[in-house]
C-alpha cells in the first residue's frame, strides 16, 4: 500500500476530530451564554408587603425605622397613554391613577413620614402623583426628570442621615438606577410601583426589591 493511500485516512480522521472539537466548543459557548443570561439579575425581587410577618416587611420596617431607606416611586397612570378618564391636562395622570396614588400614600402614612424627605420630578404626572400620595410637602427637583443624566450618586447626595428619602420619578430613571445597582436588564416599572433600597453607614446602596400596587395591604381611608 502506498504512503498516499495510508496518509489520506489519517488526514481525514484528524480533520473530523478537529470539526468535532469546534462543534463541542460552539455548544459549550452557547450553553455558557444562555446560562449566564438566566442567572444574570434581571430585575429586583418582588416584595410581599401584605403579610406583616413576612421577611420582606420585617426587613423593610427595620430599615425604615432607622431612616436608612430610599424609595423610587413611579408616577401614576399616564393620561396620554390610557383610555381611562383624565384627571386634567393630557400630560398628567388619570382619575384611576389619582385614586391608586391616594391608596399608596395611605400605606406610606401608615409607616410614618415624620423622618422622611419627599422629592418629585417637576413633570405634571409626577407632581400630581406626589400631591395625591402625600399630605406632607414634596419638593420639585429637575434632576428627577433628567433620567439620562441621573446617577446613583445624585440619589445618595439627597439622602440625609437617619431620614428616609422618597423620590417620585419616571420609569426611565428607575431603570437607570437599577442598572447602576447591579440589575443590567430590568423590566419596565409599573405605575405607582415602589423600588426600595437601603443605605449602609459606608454609603453603599443595597436594593431590597419592588412593591407594585397589588403587593401592598389595603389601608382603609
Amino acid at each position: 500500500m502506498s504512503n498516499a493511500s495510508i496518509g489520506w485516512p489519517l488526514r481525514f480522521k484528524r480533520r473530523r476530530n478537529r470539526s468535532r472539537r469546534w462543534v463541542i466548543l460552539g455548544i459549550a459557548l452557547m450553553v455558557s451564554m444562555t446560562t449566564g443570561f438566566i442567572v444574570w439579575p434581571v430585575s429586583p425581587a418582588i416584595l410581599d408587603l401584605r403579610n406583616p410577618r413576612s421577611p420582606d416587611v420585617v426587613s423593610l420596617t427595620k430599615h425604615w425605622r432607622r431612616g436608612d431607606v430610599i424609595v423610587l416611586v413611579r408616577h401614576a397612570e399616564r393620561c396620554d397613554r390610557s383610555s381611562n378618564e383624565c384627571l386634567g391636562p393630557a400630560d398628567g395622570i388619570t382619575r384611576l391613577g389619582s385614586t391608586e396614588s391616594q391608596q399608596l400614600g395611605r400605606s406610606y402614612a401608615h409607616w410614618g413620614l415624620n423622618s422622611t424627605d419627599i422629592l418629585h420630578s417637576p413633570m405634571t404626572r409626577t407632581t400630581q402623583t406626589a400631591q395625591f400620595m402625600f399630605e406632607a410637602p414634596s419638593v420639585s427637583q429637575q434632576w428627577l426628570a433628567d433620567c439620562a443624566k441621573m446617577t446613583r450618586d445624585d440619589v445618595l447626595s439627597h439622602k440625609q442621615a437617619r431620614r428616609n428619602l422618597i423620590l417620585v420619578t419616571h420609569s426611565g430613571c428607575i431603570s437607570d438606577f437599577e442598572k447602576q445597582t447591579g440589575f443590567k436588564h430590568p423590566a419596565a416599572s409599573e405605575y405607582d410601583s415602589s423600588l426600595f433600597a437601603w443605605v449602609t453607614r459606608q454609603g453603599k446602596i443595597n436594593v431590597l426589591g419592588i412593591a407594585n400596587m397589588r403587593d401592598w395591604p389595603t389601608i382603609p381611608q
